[in-house]
This record gives structure tokens, sequence and C-alpha cells, in this order.
């Protein structure tokens, strides 16, 4: 058995890398950041290069080990036939193929594109950003002979192998989710060859997964019954389904998960912990005071009310152009409620996914919480009792590359499969229980506030 697993984790600011015992302790730690380019309003964009060089300055620094990956997901890397990238990645962030994602409902068609992949067509994923390249760079798309995802960009620097997990695969789409194989018709229909794609494989077999996956077995998300909670920039409400089902109208992601046989669906509100940081810069203050100030104000705050959309929304509406807003104001609010209504803003935001994903036969016993926004235990009392859910924090707060060190020993031996390393290496540290008068005040709040982006939507001149 190894002495220690190694977890790299690619994300859109740095990457971080890990190593752990074969029971879970942390033993070392790394990071490494690189820039983001936004060459115009609404591009993302990265070296590969970049990416390399970070994973490489890392490893040097933790003890040897077999290594797992995770990364962000949806990125467009492109190789030549020598295998030399192109050109720099389009990021999952990036904004520029909404033209190309109504050509692939077109072509594909709407109900087939869900049937297949589990989702519609939305500006991160991948295959737009190739039918983007053909329009817009066609000598670039011309010299394509391979297409990576950027974790899977780095494992071919490691290794010289391509190949992809199942999980990763999903945010393509260009994989047939159900079959957990690459989609023939999907790639006929936007005429992308087969050739160009890696082989895939389930996230055990080559010790990977995107980032979502990889972070929910982190917090010990492997079957059906507890959920994860990310309170990062984005919010993430994440769960295994019972078999699979895509949400009809795809106001959620359907993927495979990581653990072999399994799927998942997740419900992402943009703007989480995005928009407390926006928040408090705004107000100024530490999170910490701005904390003390919100808890002197009742559940609901006297009718203020945040929309959390200020930089669009993926569910449950996929609006790019949506917009936030206070809504309730009074002479009487003061940086406390607006601190306050944010929060409860948000948990509602966070209440949209998980109402959908029990439309999907979900039946969460507990949540699994992480992310920057975690800190605050004012922030989870709000979310638990919005959701009306006990909430659990774990030990260790490593998130996606400790999900990757785990996918490692798996494949190492360390571990039988997922489930006996999730066993052995996940531990809860603390419980929040939902507040009984708190969650009765939110249910009736939550109606209203799902009544504000309809009414916020005519008036943004759209």
């Amino acid at each position: 058995m190894p002495d220690a697993l190694i977890g790299l984790d690619v994300g859109t600011s740095g990457v971080k890398a890990i190593a752990i015992s074969p029971d879970g302790e942390l033993v070392a730690t790394a990071d490494e950041s690189y820039p983001l380019s936004t060459p115009k309003p609404g591009w993302a964009e990265q070296d590969p290069e970049d990416w390399w060089l970070a994973a490489e300055s890392c490893l040097v620094r933790l003890p040897d080990g077999p290594i797992g990956l995770s990364g962000q997901m949806h990125g467009l890397v492109v190789l030549d036939a020598g295998g030399r990238v192109l050109r720099p990645a389009i990021l999952w962030n990036d904004q520029r193929t909404q033209a190309e994602c109504e050509e692939i409902e077109r072509r594909v068609g709407f109900d087939r594109l869900i049937s297949l992949t589990g989702n519609r067509a939305l500006t991160g994923f991948t295959a737009p950003k190739l039918l983007w390249l053909r329009t817009h760079e066609p000598d670039t798309y011309a010299q394509i002979r391979h297409v990576l995802l950027p974790k899977d960009y780095v494992r071919f620097r490691l290794t010289g192998e391509r190949a992809i997990d199942a999980a990763d695969a999903s945010g393509t789409l260009l994989f047939d989710v159900s079959e957990r194989r690459w989609s023939e018709e999907v790639c006929e229909a936007l005429e992308i060859p087969l050739e160009w794609l890696p082989p895939s494989f389930e996230s055990t077999e080559v010790a990977g997964a995107g980032d979502q996956a990889a972070a929910a077995l982190g917090v010990g998300i492997a079957a059906p019954g507890p959920v994860s909670i990310v309170l990062g920039t984005s919010g993430v409400v994440f769960a295994v389904l019972p078999a699979y089902a895509p949400e009809p109208q795809a106001r959620l992601h359907v993927f495979c998960h990581a653990v072999p046989g399994t799927w998942h669906a997740m419900g992402v509100m943009l703007s989480a912990a995005g928009s407390a940081a926006w928040l408090r810069k705004t107000l100024g203050g530490d999170h910490a005071v701005l904390d003390e100030e919100a808890a002197r104000w009742e559940p609901g705050v006297e009718g203020l009310r945040f929309a959390p959309y200020l930089a669009g929304e993926r569910t449950p509406h996929p609006d790019p152009d949506a917009r936030g807003a206070f809504t309730g104001l009074s002479l009487r609010h003061d940086r406390g409620a607006l601190w306050r209504a944010m929060l409860e803003g948000v948990a509602y935001g966070l209440r949209d996914s998980l109402e959908l994903l029990r439309s999907l036969g979900v039946q969460p016993e507990v949540g699994r919480v992480s992310g920057g926004g975690a800190r605050s235990e004012l922030w989870l009392r709000i979310v638990s009792s919005v959701l009306d859910l006990p909430l659990e924090r774990m030990a260790s707060e490593e998130g996606s590359a400790f999900g990757g060190a785990l996918l490692a020993g798996v494949r190492a031996g360390a571990f039988a499969d997922v489930e006996a390393a999730v066993a052995r290496c996940v531990r809860v540290r603390a419980r929040i229980e939902p507040d009984p008068a708190w969650a009765e005040a939110y249910a009736q709040r939550y109606e209203s506030y799902r009544l504000l982006y309809p009414t916020l939507k005519p008036l943004e001149g759209r």
C-alpha cells in the first residue's frame, strides 16, 4: 500500500495539490496560481502550459505517490497531430457561444439533446466552443486532431496518455450520459469527428473526475442519501440519483458520477459566495462584523429581499442576462439588514435546486457543506433552516483535490472501491440543525422569493 495518495486539482485560479495518508489524514499541501485572460468582454481563456508548470511546481513539493486528478470542467483544449496546443483554452465561464448553443439545439433537437446528454446547450459547455472555432477560427479548426479537457491535458503531459473519465466527459455535450460513452448521434449531427475525442473510462480506472464530482466524493457523496452543498463563488446542490433521469427542462445538470454505474444531478447558481464577496467589498467591513450586524435582524429582514443574479443564472433560470436586485428597502434597513437579506437570498437560490432534485426522486437526509461561505456560522444556520435540512461540516476542507486523492487510492488498490475509500477517509466534525422557528418563517417567504425573477425580468429591458 502506498504511504501517500496525491490529489491534483486544476482549478480556474490555480493548481492545488494535496497528499493524504491511506487513512485520510492530510500529509502535505501545495498550490500555485496562474492568470486568467479576458481578451474580449465575456471571454475567458488560459494557457494550458500554465496548468502544466503549476502542476510540476506543486508535485515536486509533495511526497511520491499515485496521483488522482480533478479540475475545472468544460474547458476546450485543442491539439494538432503532434500534440501541440493550437490556441489558448476556452474556459467554462466563457460566454461567447450563445449562437452556437442555439445551433446545437436546432441540429440535435432540444428534447433529443436532453435525452442523450442530460443537458441543454449552455455557453459553458465544450461542444459550442468547437462550433465557435469552426466559424470564427477556421485555420485553427482545420489543424485539430485531438480535444482534451483541462485536467486531462495535465494527465497527457504527465503520462503521454490521452484519456477522460465519464464524469468530466458528461460536461462536453458530446457524451451519451445514459450509456456512458461518446454519442455518435450528437457528433454526427454537429459534424465533429469522433476520433478527436479521447478514450473514455470510469473515474476509478483513470483516477480522475471533474471538480464537482471529485468534491462530492471528498465530502462522502458516493450514493443516494446525503447531498453536497457548496457555498463557493458559485453555489451547488449535488445529489447522486437513484437512476439516470434528466430533468425535463434541463434546469439541472445530469452527469455520470465518479462512482462507476451511477449518475448525479446538480443545480448551479452562479453567485453564492460571489454575492457575499461583492457585497462585502461594497459595504466595507469584514465577514465576522457583517455577520454580527446581520444576526440582529429577524428572518425575512422586515420584507427586504435579495435576488442573487449578479452574473446571470443557471438553475432554475438558464439566463446569462439575469441581474440581481434588492427589493423592499425601507429607512429602517441598515448594513446588517442588507447582509442578512443577501445570505437569505442565496439560501433561497439553493432551495430552488434542492426542490428540482426532489422532483427527480432525491430524498435528502442531510447536506454536506463546503466552500468558503461555509465558514459563516450564521449563514449555515440560515441555509439549514431555508432548506429544512441538517448540515454537516467535514474534517477535511480540501475539496476536489481530496476526492482526486481518494480516486488515486482506488486505482492503486489502497481501497477496494470508492465506497470503502469514503468510509475510511471522510469524517464529520460538526452538525448544524435547522431552527424550527426560522424554518417556518423561511418556508412562507420562499414563495415570495420565487416571484422575484419573473417580476424583474421585464424590467431589465429584455
